[in-house]
Formats: structure tokens, C-alpha cells, sequence
């Protein structure tokens, strides 16, 4: 991999800014699928990935480390082996008219785009159990609304920027709201209450009225 940079982040981290999305989505799947020495956990973002540093690692040694995993990292995402988890939803958001008219189609052919593709989530912030998918191929990237929300209720299913999402929790919100799910995101009963991680894979299906 050409064109990494990486640049320090405080005195126990590392910022790394891989040249595109799919050097960044080979990256972090390299990243998860192999241990590097005196790397405690990584974050993978938008752009970039930070990576924390074990107690007493030097920051150099371990850079130099994360540039030979980066130059070994295959192409393709970072995308979990196994079955997608399903997502029912509920297709009656209030911006989905305004969601079609913007990208030009359809409600029916938006709505047969997002649960005809599988997504992928990219990483996870905003809100605990809030999940940034993926899914170049449904070509449903929409800005966000006018004005934002005081209030999106839990498990609103939405489109921003080329992504979806699913609002784990009621929170402020400027996303366009394109349906719901009775689906919980965040549960902190669960041994690991974030349903979607960094790398899950999703499939969004028509739910039953």
C-alpha cells in the first residue's frame, strides 16, 4: 500500500490515513485479522484509522510495524465471514418521498435498493450501537436533511452520505428518515450489547405489516 501517512495521536496512539476507502477497508481488515505488536486496539473511521499502543511500546517501532501489515494487506473490505444479519424494516419514514425525489427514482425502487443489497458497516460512532453501512452497489447516497431533528426515535432506519443507519437509541438526528425496525441495536443485557461492529455484514428485508 502506497500514499499511507501516519502521524502521532497524543503520547499512547497513532493516526493512519490510508490514500482512499479501499486501501482504508483493506487496512482495517488486515488490521483485525492479525496481531501487531504493541498495538493495543484500533478504531477505523470515515478516513482513518486510530490505533491505541500497548503500555511502554514505542511509537516508531510499532509505525514501522503497521506500515509492513499495511503493504501485505490484500484488497477487498473488511467484512465479517458468516450470514449477514437481517434487519426487518418497516419502509414509512417521513422522508422517504423527499429521499426518492432526491436521488431521482421511486419510493418502491429505493426501498428495493436498500434490502436488495447487502451492507457492510464500516465503523461504528455517533451514539453507542450506531453503525455506519456501506453498500456502494444500492448507489443510494442522499445529503442530509435541511434541519436537523431534536428527537429521531430509536430504531429509525435512515440514509446519509452514502450511508445507512439504524438509531440505536431517541437522539438528535439530521438524517433522512426512510423507516423503522422493532430491531434493538443496543442492549446492554447482551453479553455484547452492540448488535453491528466494524466489519458486520446486513441485509435489510421488507418487514411483515
Amino acid at each position: 500500500m502506497t500514499g499511507l501517512r501516519i502521524r502521532p495521536a497524543g503520547d499512547r496512539a497513532l493516526l493512519l490515513e490510508p490514500p482512499d476507502r479501499d486501501a482504508l477497508a483493506a487496512l482495517t481488515g488486515r488490521l483485525r485479522e492479525r496481531t501487531v505488536d504493541g498495538v493495543a486496539d484500533i478504531l477505523p473511521a470515515a478516513r482513518t484509522v486510530l490505533v491505541t499502543l500497548s503500555p511502554g511500546s514505542d511509537p516508531d517501532a510499532v509505525a514501522q510495524l503497521l506500515r509492513e501489515a499495511a503493504a501485505s494487506a490484500p484488497p477487498g473490505g473488511d467484512h465479517d465471514s458468516g450470514e449477514p444479519i437481517v434487519i426487518p424494516v418497516h419502509y414509512d419514514g417521513a422522508d422517504l418521498p423527499d429521499a426518492a425525489r432526491l436521488l431521482g427514482i421511486s419510493e418502491q425502487e429505493l426501498i428495493a435498493r436498500h434490502a436488495g443489497y447487502e451492507w457492510h458497516c464500516a465503523f461504528v460512532g455517533f451514539a453507542p450501537g450506531f453503525g455506519y453501512l456501506e453498500a456502494p452497489q444500492a448507489n443510494l447516497s442522499v445529503p442530509r436533511r435541511d434541519r436537523s431533528l431534536t428527537a429521531v426515535p430509536a430504531g429509525s432506519v435512515a440514509l446519509a452520505g452514502g450511508y445507512s443507519a439504524v438509531y440505536p437509541r431517541r437522539s438528535p438526528g439530521g438524517w433522512q428518515l426512510i423507516g423503522h425496525t422493532d430491531t434493538v441495536l443496543w442492549d446492554l443485557t447482551r453479553p455484547d450489547p452492540a448488535l453491528l461492529r466494524p466489519g458486520s455484514r446486513v441485509r435489510f428485508a421488507v418487514a411483515d405489516r
